[in-house]
């Protein structure tokens, strides 16, 4: 059945009996694991990082006389990253008459039976909610950058994707572990750090990676002689190890290596309020009416930490 726009009436909104189960995912492993490094801002454009390099690495030749002077100075010059905020924005209203007839059932209405959502208005705050963690975590992985230049456009944060800064094309060919070599190798010579990195993947690039390495001797020979079939779970790499997450929002063909170590996610309270808060509006008639409001940027620290594989086929 299709979602109502707009409020919710006893009409449209019927009762049922029976186990709920939403048919959509509502799991943000990324999310999950980022959130209890969460920061405060008291600005929605916030940086990132700030960073210099060095020149080409050289063996000086330097003689005794050339030592009596000085070298020229060399000033290192800094360069900011910024990324920013955005709102996150969800309204609950369900009529009086609603609320009131939770003992009205559709459907099969066996002897006994009992509306599993007695309470319509927390159970639509608590789905609003849910609707919010599921675009916080699709935005945090394929989030496109957008700084506001007024009251009339949106600031949109940067996700993984766009951040990531060292990039593999497979052009439409069928992932192998020499374009994963070529990934890890050509991420660590930009300087990431394999410290603490996870692969990040669907269900599809999860079922080649389980068969590129897989199918290594001595890796599939399992415990038990009735056990059979390959999950992996981590891959260690010249570089470092890598953990691999599942995750129902990143695109089917393309693997995200992500720096969990400079990653957090970004807040910027309502004064009085706090983030994510759910608050009544003002009455217009007999029904309840709250919005539910919220601001989160990611803070994904530098491109190059980080790494992509795309157009996998």
């Amino acid at each position: 059945m299709a979602n109502v726009n707009g409020m919710g009436t006893v009409f449209n909104l019927p009762n049922f009996a029976g186990q709920l189960y939403s048919s959509s995912p509502v799991v943000t492993p990324f999310l999950n694991l980022i959130r209890g490094k969460a920061v405060k801002t008291d600005n929605f454009q916030f940086a990132v990082g700030v960073e210099y390099a060095h020149e080409t690495a050289t063996q000086p030749a330097i003689s005794e006389t050339a030592s009596v002077t000085a070298p020229t100075a060399i000033s290192y010059v800094r360069s900011q990253s910024t990324n920013v905020t955005q709102i996150f924005h969800e309204k609950v209203s369900v009529t009086y008459a609603k609320m009131s007839n939770s003992g009205r059932l559709s459907g099969i209405n066996t002897a006994g039976a009992q509306n599993d959502a007695p309470n319509e208005l927390d159970f639509q705050t608590a789905r609003a909610i849910e609707k919010m963690a599921r675009d916080v975590e699709y935005t945090f992985i394929n989030g496109t950058y957008q700084l506001a230049g007024s009251s009339a456009q949106a600031n949109k944060t940067r996700g993984m994707l766009e951040a990531a800064g060292t990039v593999i094309d497979c052009n439409n060919a069928v992932l192998t572990q020499d374009f994963l070599n070529s990934a890890y190798k050509a991420a660590y010579d930009a300087g990431a750090d394999f410290t603490d990195m996870v692969l990040i993947c669907n269900s599809a690039v999860k079922q080649y990676l389980s068969i590129i390495y897989g199918s290594q001797a001595g890796f599939n020979l399992p415990d038990s002689r009735n056990v059979g079939g390959v999950n992996l779970t981590t891959i260690e790499t010249d570089f470092g190890a890598l953990r691999i997450m599942l995750n129902r929002f990143i695109p089917s063909n393309v693997l995200l290596g992500a720096d969990l170590s400079c990653i957090r996610p970004v807040e910027e309270d309502v004064p009085g309020k706090g983030n994510f808060f759910r608050e009544q509006l003002a009455k217009v008639g007999a029904a309840e009416e709250y919005q539910i409001f919220g601001q989160m940027g990611l803070d994904h620290g530098p491109g190059w930490k980080h790494f992509k594989i795309i157009n996998i086929a």
